[in-house]
């Protein structure tokens, strides 16, 4: 399907490129990678006047450690996010969660920026931001520089905070928690298909207790959904698989996952339980090796 016609702009520095998309009043989009904003111009799911390209920016590409967490420009592809050891040894999940998108082809092109920003309700970033407690990093022509907790990024389906005339240009991963483990898990049709759900999971482990735990799915609403014990209202005196367990139950209670051709919203609700109690307690599991502190 041919692309609706725009007008296409692909400046050399980041100030063109906002001063291009304050101009733009709204009716530009920025072009990051491509892998999700091409498709859907295709669709006709969007219908910018102005393309503008980012690609020949420089500054907006690499992974930095920062004082135990990451960095990571947000121009940096998947698949160098995903290959850089840094990431591997500062934040699992996130290392985890790239895995899981789509094919190695579609991580050489796409974005850690550009997915946070599609915001797609079944995409594994925005769910894997949302248990790391990331904070993004928008830039804008008038008003400068703010920090957005992946908290308050994320609005609805394809809709997050951002501004008209803002653009990410960096993700910032806190350090973890010393006896923090984590693990995201998700099931697809197929290798590489979007999840028909999928859960990013943290847990904090004292020998054999639950401090604390984090979690967000995706695939079953508008946007990601985060949960905490205290939402849950778990009791962190209970034994892990008690714990774990009535966390699943409590998340598929709480859930209302869309009905498609795909899955049904009651197999969706069944999978939201048992991937969670899985992926709780996988993370518990890990927590002694990647945390490196924690007993058991």
């Amino acid at each position: 399907m041919k692309l609706p016609p725009f007008a296409y702009r692909a400046p050399e520095s980041l100030e063109e490129g906002l001063e291009l998309l304050a101009a733009g009043d709204g009716e530009a989009r920025v072009l990051a990678g491509g892998q999700s904003l091409i498709p859907m111009l295709a669709l006709r799911l969007a219908r910018p006047s102005l393309l503008i390209d980012l690609r020949r920016v420089r500054g907006l590409e690499g992974v930095q450690e920062d004082g135990g967490g990451l960095r990571i420009g947000a121009l940096t592809t998947e698949l160098v996010a995903e290959r850089d050891p840094r990431v591997r040894a500062a934040s699992p999940l996130l290392f985890e969660a790239l895995e899981f998108i789509g094919h190695p082809a579609i991580r050489s092109r796409g974005t850690v920026g550009g997915s946070l920003c599609h915001a797609d309700p079944a995409a594994e970033l925005p769910a894997a931001a949302l248990v790391l407690g990331a904070e993004l990093t928008a830039r804008s022509l008038g008003r400068g520089e703010r920090t957005i907790p992946a908290r308050d990024f994320f609005l609805g389906p394809f809709t997050t905070a951002l501004e008209f005339d803002e653009v990410v240009t960096e993700v910032r991963v806190p350090a973890p928690s010393s006896s923090q483990g984590t693990c995201f898990a998700e099931v697809s049709r197929r290798p590489g298909d979007f999840a028909m759900v999928g859960v990013a999971a943290a847990v904090v482990r004292d020998e054999d207790r639950v401090l604390d735990l984090r979690l967000a799915l995706t695939g079953v609403g508008d946007r990601s959904r985060l949960f905490t014990l205290d939402e849950l209202e778990l009791d962190r005196q209970d034994s892990p698989e008690n714990l774990f367990s009535a966390a699943g139950r409590r998340v598929g209670a709480r859930l209302r996952p869309p009905e498609d051709l795909h899955a049904s919203t009651a197999y969706r609700r069944h999978l939201s339980r048992v991937l969670t109690e899985r992926a709780l307690r996988t993370a518990f599991g890990r927590a002694a090796v990647q945390g490196g502190t924690a007993g058991g």
